[in-house]
């Protein structure tokens, strides 16, 4: 099998230099129009492929001068003044930075939007400083990054869906976890669980959980269902009349407050009732609930996106696909603990 085209091979069947064939295929240097056409025409005809890494790599050892260089990727967090993000979007960077050094990466992140970058601005600042990989971090409203240059960028989003532009994303399994919690919870001898959700983050996560959970209560034939409250805004006044009216056994929702309101309408946790929170990274207390393993997923987020630059793929892939991360159960005193193994066997 014949050996790939390199830039050696082709500096030697042109009689140049490598440094000049290196130069011409990346548009940069003194090199003449005429010369610069040979070198690309020639390497057309023997099927060369530019590794865009290399040219990554060389720069960064010129400027370190001979230092171990580790090539840079770009965290783009979008600023939303009125809808801050929380803690999740941070532990998925710290996951990110740790598996990024691994691999032979930086990661340098950047505030784009409102009050911010502008898009035009960190354009022109990853093409600077050659920065061909992009991870985007979650955002409340959908992103926008579609007047980005993306043909000369690989992309991904971590969280559940990005159209402008289609990139790939991973996000965790908010299905598969709903379902998960309901079974397990099923098993503990709730009967009567309760979904207390804010709109715009169901409407966010394209309604996985309200989804999950409806189709969960429905084929398990749940005695007099309770059905989900969707509130504008996680608060006290919403949560009360709804939860004395319906009586749920267990609630779910993203912020242990709710257990206060509970035990304010007359609720005796973990004996009679129970609470799980829905993102352990939001607890102010102890309590059971769901860990979405943000650093696990920021790590997974830049294999993906290494992969991608391994493989020369920029731009909008032409089927987007979506990576899911299942959530892991944190075992808490907010809800009953599971039976002993005795204690089944009398059932």
């Amino acid at each position: 099998m014949p050996r790939p085209p390199t830039i050696r091979s082709l500096a030697s069947e042109l009689h140049l230099s490598p440094t000049t064939v290196s130069d011409a295929l990346r548009g940069r240097g003194r090199v003449d129009a005429a010369t610069a056409r040979r070198v690309v025409e020639a390497a057309e005809r023997v099927g060369y492929k530019l590794n865009p890494l290399t040219s990554v790599l060389m720069s960064g050892l010129r400027r370190s001068q001979g230092s171990t260089f580790r090539g840079t990727l770009a965290a783009i967090d979008i600023s939303e003044p009125q809808k801050p993000h929380g803690p999740f979007p941070k532990q998925i960077l710290v996951g990110a930075r740790r598996r990024a050094e691994d691999l032979g990466f930086t990661i340098e992140e950047y505030l784009v939007g409102e009050g911010a970058l502008s898009y035009h601005r960190i354009e022109t600042i990853l093409k600077s400083r050659g920065t061909k990989g992009v991870m985007i971090l979650p955002a409340w409203d959908a992103p926008d990054l579609s007047t980005l240059d993306w043909p000369n960028f690989a992309g991904i989003y971590t969280d559940c869906v990005i159209e402008h532009p289609p990139l790939h994303a991973i996000c965790p399994d908010h299905y598969r976890s709903m379902t998960d919690l309901l079974e397990r919870l099923l098993e503990r001898g709730y009967q009567r669980p309760g979904l207390i959700l804010e709109k715009g983050r169901d409407d966010r996560l394209k309604r996985r959980q309200s989804a999950a959970f409806r189709a969960f209560v429905q084929s398990h034939n749940l005695p007099d269902p309770v059905p989900v409250l969707f509130a504008k805004h996680y608060a006290k006044e919403d949560f009360c009349p709804w939860f004395k009216k319906y009586k749920p056994d267990v609630v779910l929702g993203h912020y242990d407050t709710a257990i206060e309101w509970m035990e304010s309408c007359g609720a005796k946790l973990p004996q009679r009732h129970g609470f799980v929170c829905l993102n352990v990274i939001n607890r102010t207390r102890p309590c059971a609930g769901i860990d979405l393993q943000p650093q696990i997923l920021g790590a997974r987020a830049i294999e993906l996106l290494i992969g991608q630059l391994q493989r020369n793929e920029y731009g909008c892939p032409e089927w987007p696909t979506t990576t899911t991360l299942h959530a892991r159960w944190v075992e808490g005193p907010s809800v009953r603990p599971p039976a002993k193994p005795a204690d089944k066997a009398k059932t």
